[in-house]
């Protein structure tokens, strides 16, 4: 088992840049895979990016060349550098664990992109 505890969100401006944290209560050092999803008002949840144990990383099509997944294995946490960030990023972002078949969820935190 795992828990995960976003950090980060808040308000920023179109253009502007922002880094969520995701802390995870357990060495992620093995996990195969740490994610960020995302969630915007009246749409369903969508993949923004994971960081696989074997080091490779996937982006969401809307993400790809802005946001960036990294991993601090000593620190337990994942992070998730948004560039350029667009009103349309505007969502809930949830932190993803996937450990032997199962997904563990943080609560996630608000990210408004508004001027």
């Amino acid at each position: 088992q795992v828990q995960l505890v976003e950090s980060g969100g808040g308000l920023v401006q179109p253009g502007g840049s922002l880094r969520l944290a995701c802390e995870a209560s357990r060495s992620i050092f093995s996990i195969t895979a740490m994610g960020w999803y995302r969630r915007a008002p009246g749409n369903q949840r969508e993949l923004v990016a994971v960081s696989r144990s074997a080091g490779s990383a996937d982006y969401g099509d809307s993400v790809k060349g802005r946001f960036t997944i990294s991993r601090d294995n000593a620190k337990n946490t994942v992070y998730l550098q948004m560039n350029s960030l667009k009103p349309e990023d505007t969502a809930v972002y949830y932190c993803d664990a996937f450990v032997t078949g199962i997904h563990y969820w943080g609560k996630g935190t608000l990210v408004t992109v508004s001027s």
